[in-house]
């Protein structure tokens, strides 16, 4: 390989996994009866750390919760969807989007099917995840860092 190659940037997906899940039906099973429609609330998280020399774990981990009007929880689900991504020979000021942009953008797909499966079996209509925006998030997070 020459120096030329061995330079180049390199962005590749390693591995994708669960790596953690939990699902709770505390009104079980009274609320299978229940005719309201549910609130869905849901909350995202995306960290990234290295594993070792040029490889980074990155995993989102997605949080919904169904609420019945009279403030019952339907379902809780937490899903943790967790990657290994190869990343090496990019400038540090272009490691950080990567980690909290482009992975995350990978890794949802796979955390909205998992969240709608779990979901379904539990035995309620699955739950389907809007598209969200990781580069908005991003920035979003980093102006509060500049802020703080």
């Amino acid at each position: 390989m020459s120096e030329q190659q061995e330079l180049q940037p390199v962005f590749s997906i390693e591995k994708i996994y669960v790596k953690d899940m939990s699902l709770e039906v505390p009104n079980a099973p009274a609320v299978f009866l229940e005719q309201a429609q549910p609130e869905i609330d849901m909350q995202i998280a995306s960290e990234g750390k290295p594993v070792e020399e040029g490889f980074y774990e990155c995993s989102l981990t997605v949080t919904v919760t169904a609420k019945l009007p009279d403030n019952k929880t339907m379902f809780l689900v937490e899903v943790a969807q967790a990657g290994i991504f190869q990343i090496r020979n990019v400038p540090q000021e272009d490691l950080d989007p990567i980690i909290g942009v482009a992975c995350p953008n990978i890794l949802f797909p796979y955390a909205r099917e998992t969240v709608s499966n779990v979901v379904n079996r539990a035995g309620f209509p699955p739950v389907l995840l809007s598209p969200i925006n990781f580069e908005a998030l991003y920035m979003q997070q980093r102006g509060q860092v500049a802020e703080a």
